[in-house]
């Protein structure tokens, strides 16, 4: 499903409780995180209803690399050749989508938390456990800005990954969190905004930390890689996201 207009230029497509969006920019359109595979076909429709084909996508950037975020990067990066940009800290999951840090046993932690098993049924019938890797990511580097369509700034907000980055477009007031801070956990079935659960966690702590750095953004739209959009501002999404604190 694609929403349009969330802010001005700002489009969010969405299924199986799993986000990706799209940002107009001069010279084109930037996708912000790669969804599940089966999410492919959303991304050219939606495309076509906002007026453009493939061949207008001039970047892919990635919040992080973990497979609900990776879906269909690879066959993006190989049919149209664009960069799929993300942080150096991240390198490794986009290359092996599952083999990543986390907290808890994620087996143990889904059994015990049975509220996350609707999403997470329909993540996998998306495509979740069928993730190719890439293993040709554009690095961050030093920038602190990208030279893409919307020219979305870097926020290094490590915790949910070691190089989970959200990005910010500071003349629309906009902030994709990623699983920085998201609406809905897809581990425990939680809504509101919340850190994700330590199940595909590598440091809660260091997660609640870096709510500190989305805070700085002062931003007034969230997106968030799970969930719906949070309206009302990151100051109060992420007292929120404090009190509610790790599952």
């Amino acid at each position: 499903m694609l929403t349009r207009n969330l802010a001005e230029g700002v489009h969010r497509v969405t299924s199986a409780d799993v986000n990706f969006y799209l940002v107009e920019g001069e010279g084109g359109v930037t996708v912000v995180d790669a969804g599940l595979p089966a999410m492919y076909p959303l991304l050219a429709r939606s495309l076509v209803g906002m007026g453009y084909g493939r061949a207008d996508i001039k970047a892919l950037v990635l919040t992080h690399a973990h497979f609900d975020h990776l879906g269909f990067a690879a066959r993006l990066q190989r049919e149209l050749g664009i960069p799929v940009w993300g942080h150096a800290a991240d390198a490794y999951i986009a290359a092996h989508p599952y083999r990543y840090r986390h907290e808890k046993n994620r087996l143990l932690f889904v059994l015990s938390h049975p509220g996350g098993l609707p999403v997470l049924a329909r993540m996998t019938a998306a495509g979740a456990l069928n993730v190719p890797g890439v293993r040709e990511l554009t690095l961050f580097g030093s920038r602190t800005r990208l030279d893409a369509p919307g020219r979305p700034e870097i926020i290094f907000t490590p915790g949910h990954t070691d190089g989970h980055c959200a990005l910010f477009l500071p003349d629309r007031n906009v902030l994709f969190s990623g699983d920085a801070l998201v609406t809905l956990d897809p581990y425990t079935g939680r809504t509101g905004p919340h850190i994700v659960a330590g199940a595909a966690t590598a440091d809660s702590g260091q997660a609640l930390a870096s709510l500190e750095r989305l805070a700085g953004t002062g931003a007034g739209l969230v997106l968030p890689g799970h969930g719906e959009p949070w309206t009302e501002g990151i100051a109060g999404a992420v007292a929120l996201a404090r009190e509610n604190g790790p599952a």
